[in-house]
């Protein structure tokens, strides 16, 4: 009897250790889920353009260590190092970050600037002049058709796609964010809606450092954003002298959360989410 208890107590010590291992595996798998569970009361949307990308893997840094996803809008623009933002030379970092859940949307191929609405022609499709700022055509003006355009958004979003393994989100960012009423119907009819940002959610990192400092820009975030704001930064931006990035990223994200904001991608934005299951 003696020996027929001690192997049960050692049975049941056995289960218990399995138990709690179990429990810490699950714990360790299951936290970062859990966590972006748990309701957020207070969402920000912060987003991300494409740009000189010399910044970008300190970016990244920030992002990962704060635990904070984003949405990346992508053109194939002109880099410091390599073939374009959007080029081989960037691949392994665009796979990196959807592997870390971040989001991804056009901003077309060319980084195309719609500047004004045409005079309609009868038994004519709506024209559009716009402008190109990378790539071989940048600086020259062109007439376009909505369909021209949409294949500028489709075909960074099909090149996004290719990087990162995932389907980008059915919207672009005009560059600029300049757009007209008509400009906006014509794109949303061929599938992509357009995304914006709040006035305080403008962080201020195209601005020149001699006249915005760093610091004045953290300041102003930190006071000026509300709830549900769509914020928006670059990942690069060649005129500024003292660059924003990473400097004010991750003060203003950890002063953002002492302040009770959450982050989300802008699949979760209310003004996209119906938009986005119903294009599929």
């Amino acid at each position: 009897m003696v020996s027929g208890r001690l192997i049960t107590c050692r049975a049941e010590r056995a289960l218990r250790w399995a138990g709690a291992a179990v429990a810490a595996l699950w714990i360790a798998v299951a936290a970062p889920g859990a966590a972006h569970a748990q309701a957020c009361d207070r969402p920000l949307y912060l987003t991300f353009d494409t740009g000189h990308m010399e910044v970008a893997p300190l970016i990244a840094d920030v992002l990962r260590r704060q635990q904070v996803r984003v949405t990346f809008f992508g053109a194939n623009e002109r880099t410091k190092a390599g073939d374009g933002s959007l080029g081989d030379h960037w691949a392994p970092w665009w796979k990196a970050r959807a592997d870390e859940g971040h989001e991804f949307a056009s901003h077309t191929w060319d980084h195309v600037y719609w500047r004004a609405d045409l005079p309609a022609v009868a038994g004519q499709p709506q024209r559009f002049r716009v402008r190109a700022s990378a790539g071989d055509q940048a600086g020259r003006d062109f007439e376009w058709t909505a369909a021209q355009y949409c294949e500028q958004i489709t075909r960074a979003a099909r090149r996004l796609q290719a990087l990162t393994g995932r389907k980008p989100l059915p919207l672009f960012r005009a560059p600029g964010g300049k757009t007209s009423a008509r400009f906006l119907a014509a794109t949303r009819s061929c599938g992509y809606a357009h995304v914006g940002w709040a006035p305080a959610g403008f962080l201020g990192d195209e601005l020149p450092s001699g006249q915005f400092s760093n610091d004045a820009l953290r300041d102003k975030a930190l006071r000026d954003i509300r709830s549900g704001d769509i914020l928006l930064a670059h990942l690069g931006i060649w005129s500024r002298q003292d660059p924003w990035a990473p400097a004010v990223l991750e003060p203003l994200i950890t002063g953002l959360k002492a302040r009770g904001f959450c982050f989300e991608t802008l699949r979760e934005h209310p003004a996209y989410k119906g938009w986005i299951a119903q294009q599929g």
